[in-house]
This record gives C-alpha cells, sequence and structure tokens, in this order.
C-alpha cells in the first residue's frame, strides 16, 4: 500500500510501516504544492501541519486516508475529502501534556519577562532592579476555555501553581466541573469577568472562529493575560492587537492568524513588534515524548485501516445520513442472498445509504441491517418475500423509530 510521510517521521516508524505491507515514500522537506504531484499513487498520506488542498486531494485518484499526525484538521480541506469518499483521521490527545507544558511556560515568561532577562544578559547586561519587578501567579485566577485532553492537563498542573480555576465549554457540566475541581462559569462572558489568566483550548470550528471577540476582550480585568496555543483564528485579531496596542493585556501565543505554511519562513505579522506579545513558532507539540506517541497512534491507525479497513479517529464520517428507512433482512447466510437484495432495492430506484451485515454464531444465519433514502413500497416487499427462498424474514421502521 503507498504511502507519502509529507512530515518527520522516525526512521524506526517508517520500518514499521514497511513491515505492515506500507510502501512508503517519505518526503519530510515537500512542501504543500508539492504534494499535488507526489499524491497520484498514494492510497495513504501521512502530514502533519501541512496544507492539503482540493487540488491535492482531487489529484490522489487512489488516495483512501489522510492522517494528520496531530490533533487539528483545519489544514486539511475535509470538505473536499469527504465530498470524495477520502478518510480524515488524527491523533487527538496525544500531544496533550506537551501543549500544557507550554501554556505554562509562556505564562511565566510573561510573568518574568524570561525572553528579556536571557537577551539582557546575553549582551552582558546586569539589571536586577528592572527585571524583579513581578506578579507572581499564585492564587491568581486562571479561566479554562475548553475542558478536552489538553484543558484537563491543564487544570491539572494549574492546582500545583495555587491557581483558582474556572471553566467553560458548551459540554461542561455541573458533575463534570466537580469531577475536574474546577469553578464552572455559566457563560463565556462571565469567564473573561473573572479571569486574570485565559488560557485557550478549543478546536477551530465555525462556533469557535473569533470566539475571543472586542466585546468580550472589553470585559478582561486591566494587564490581564491571554495564552492561545489551539489556532489563531479563534480570536479576532483585529479586536486582539487593538487591545495589546491599548496596554489593555499581555498575551502568549503559539499560533498566529495567518501563519506561515511551511516550517521555515518570513513572518512579517504586525503583534511581532508589540512588547507586551510573547511568542513560539507553533511547537505546542512539539517535543520528543509527544512526537513518539502521535507516531505510535499513527501506526495504530494505519495497521487497523490495512487490516480491517476501519479507520480510527475518523472525524468526517457523516452523524447522521439522509436515510428515512431502515429495512432489516434475516437471512441464510449463502452466497448470493444479498445480491438479490440489493438488486431489488436498485430496480425500486432506492438509494442505499448505510448497510451492516452481522453473522450469528455457527454461521448459518445473518441479519443485515439496510439504510434507505425512501420508503420500500409493496411491490418491493412481496418481491424480496416471495424472490429467494434463503431470506428468512423482513422488518421496515422508520429511523425515527429506530431514535425513540
Amino acid at each position: 500500500m503507498k504511502t507519502l510521510i509529507a512530515n518527520k517521521f522516525s526512521e524506526a516508524h517508517i520500518q514499521r510501516l514497511n513491515q505492515l505491507g506500507c510502501e512508503v515514500n517519505y518526503q519530510p522537506t515537500a512542501k504543500a504544492d508539492d504534494l499535488q504531484k507526489l499524491i497520484p499513487p498514494c492510497k495513504i498520506l501521512v502530514v502533519r501541519g501541512k496544507q492539503v488542498t482540493a487540488d491535492t486531494l482531487n489529484a490522489g485518484d487512489q488516495l483512501a486516508l489522510v492522517l494528520r499526525a496531530g490533533a487539528g484538521v483545519n489544514t486539511i480541506d475535509v470538505k473536499t475529502a469527504s465530498a470524495r469518499g477520502i478518510f480524515v483521521s488524527n491523533c487527538p490527545g496525544k500531544n496533550s501534556i506537551a501543549v500544557a507544558e507550554l501554556v505554562f511556560a509562556l505564562l511565566l515568561a510573561i510573568d518574568r519577562r524570561i525572553p528579556e532577562n536571557v537577551t539582557a544578559l546575553r549582551a552582558h547586561k546586569w539589571n536586577k532592579k528592572e527585571f524583579s519587578k513581578a506578579d507572581g501567579v499564585f492564587g491568581k485566577t486562571l479561566g479554562v476555555i475548553g475542558t478536552g485532553k489538553i484543558g484537563r492537563e491543564v487544570i491539572t498542573r494549574a492546582r500545583a501553581f495555587g491557581l483558582r480555576v474556572i471553566a467553560w465549554s458548551r459540554s461542561l457540566t455541573p458533575e463534570k466541573a466537580l469531577q475536574l475541581g474546577v469553578e464552572r462559569c455559566d457563560t463565556l462572558d462571565d469567564l473573561f469577568r473573572q479571569a486574570d489568566i485565559l488560557t485557550l483550548h478549543v478546536a477551530l470550528k465555525p462556533d469557535t472562529r473569533q470566539l475571543v471577540n472586542a466585546a468580550r476582550l472589553a470585559l478582561l480585568k486591566p494587564n490581564a493575560i491571554l495564552i492561545n496555543t489551539a489556532r489563531g483564528e479563534v480570536v479576532d485579531a483585529a479586536a486582539f492587537r487593538a487591545a495589546l496596542q491599548g496596554g489593555k493585556l499581555r498575551a502568549g501565543l503559539d499560533v498566529f492568524d495567518p501563519e506561515p505554511t511551511e516550517a521555515t519562513a518570513d513572518f512579517h505579522d504586525p503583534l511581532l513588534d508589540l512588547p507586551n506579545l510573547y511568542g513560539t513558532h507553533h511547537i505546542g507539540a512539539s517535543t520528543e515524548q509527544a512526537q513518539e506517541a502521535i507516531a505510535e497512534e499513527a501506526i495504530r491507525i494505519i495497521q487497523t485501516f490495512i487490516k480491517t479497513g476501519v479507520v480510527l479517529n475518523c472525524v468526517n464520517l457523516a452523524k447522521r445520513t439522509p436515510a428515512k428507512w431502515q429495512l432489516v433482512v434475516r437471512h441464510y447466510d449463502r452466497v448470493g442472498v444479498l445480491a438479490f437484495v440489493m438488486d431489488q432495492i436498485r430496480r425500486a430506484g432506492i438509494n442505499i445509504e448505510e448497510v451492516q451485515n452481522v453473522i450469528f454464531e455457527g454461521a448459518a444465519a445473518a441479519s443485515c441491517r439496510i439504510q434507505l433514502d425512501a420508503e420500500p413500497g409493496p411491490e418491493l416487499l412481496t418481491a424480496l418475500k416471495a424472490g429467494n427462498p434463503d431470506i428468512l424474514g423482513l422488518e421496515l421502521l422508520q429511523i425515527g423509530e429506530i431514535a425513540d
């Protein structure tokens, strides 16, 4: 199975892919624009942060799986992949500890002005008087936006720093908040009003784009700290820049909007000139520990796909299909039974949305659940019952009845 790996991957993990039967084309320095030429013979594409465009996906006649060796899939044209029947998968949670560690690295760097300290010392300057000015973080209120795996790792570390932790996410219930040991905010605005420090841990989706906007930034306390290791687009760039320029807040960013698509490039974001902005190069997941965990997960996903056809962590399967009816066919497990059923459904002009055939112990009989986009008429049901002696029984249900 031809596999294109377009980012850094260890030799040991490449050898394991070869042992699974993958013919690996390792192109760690390939640019996003190169993928369109490299992809045609490949069944699997593995990327980290490289853009996977519609042109690349359309060029992949053999392509069946795009695997993001990381969590976010916003660099992949998931809509085009779905339209072409290409699975998109990721490795969520494997970099959670690394990102949580960077959150506190940024927080302490801001509070203690670590970069300025280092710059002065490298210039052979000693200025204890200036750099002794710091607030400290003990006892401050940390607002965690998003309580997934990374958010939970941040919460765990916040306790060790003596921070009061408040949190908000759409899925955070009072019971979950109690389990996490945090105070739940009913609204995001309430969290902004209370927090001395904000840290963002939400995926980039239509409803999280510019989640941090001018109105919410205006709710912050003077000199608050905002940490963003999620995605740059979660923050309204113009409003954020205005708040920084006005001295409203300090910020630590590992992500920008926009940011370079390649690993090395010139970068001219005007935020970089602001003294109250501390930044890193989108390296949240870039520890050896995290990369090892992600590579292991990537191997697991590819191995499962090769052996079973199942795609673990798939992000682009429909949560609900256009199916309105489910036809259950109990039948003897014999050649041609399902082919007969499918042909009769085709003749009736009904589209099959999903099929699952399960075999009973002993392999004498089976039950096939077929989800359809229209109701089978009496003629079709009669034809199925009378047309094949290996059909034991039929049951028809509306999808709504199944849910109930």
